[in-house]
């Protein structure tokens, strides 16, 4: 495939209870926040909210999988957490190419929005291209 600047892919996931949970145990992350519905009540979130991080690995699904791909190898993100995601939220994360580079690279803007298409992460990543 023939990559260029502007090309997106995207991917869009309800978040549920058991995502949460399951990500909780993979990544031994167990913050009340995330599992514990009183302790989350009493949070500046009002309520449970999902992971950082599991928000994140959607761009990661898109780049892996998605657009660039199959191959693609992730060599940087950088990620500002702008809004929480609440359990019944649906996610959709969307990867652009904003720049080629040397040896094969390129710049990518990855953003994550929510049901209501409020901007919840927003980085960058530098990638390798596959072959």
């Amino acid at each position: 495939m023939k990559y260029s600047v502007g090309m997106t892919g995207e991917y869009s996931k309800l978040i549920t209870e058991e995502d949460i949970n399951a990500f909780a145990t993979v990544s031994g992350d167990y913050n009340p926040v995330h599992i514990d519905d009183k302790k989350a009540k009493q949070s500046v979130f009002g309520k449970r909210v999902a992971h950082g991080m599991l928000t994140v690995s959607f761009i990661s699904k898109v780049i892996g999988t998605i657009m660039p791909g199959e191959g693609t190898i992730y060599l940087s993100q950088n990620v500002d957490f702008l809004k929480p995601v609440f359990i019944n939220d649906t996610v959709r994360a969307v990867v652009t190419i904003t720049e080629m580079g040397k040896n094969n690279k390129a710049t990518l803007i990855t953003e994550v929005f929510n049901q209501d298409n409020e901007k919840v992460i927003s980085g960058s990543a530098l990638v390798k291209l596959p072959q």
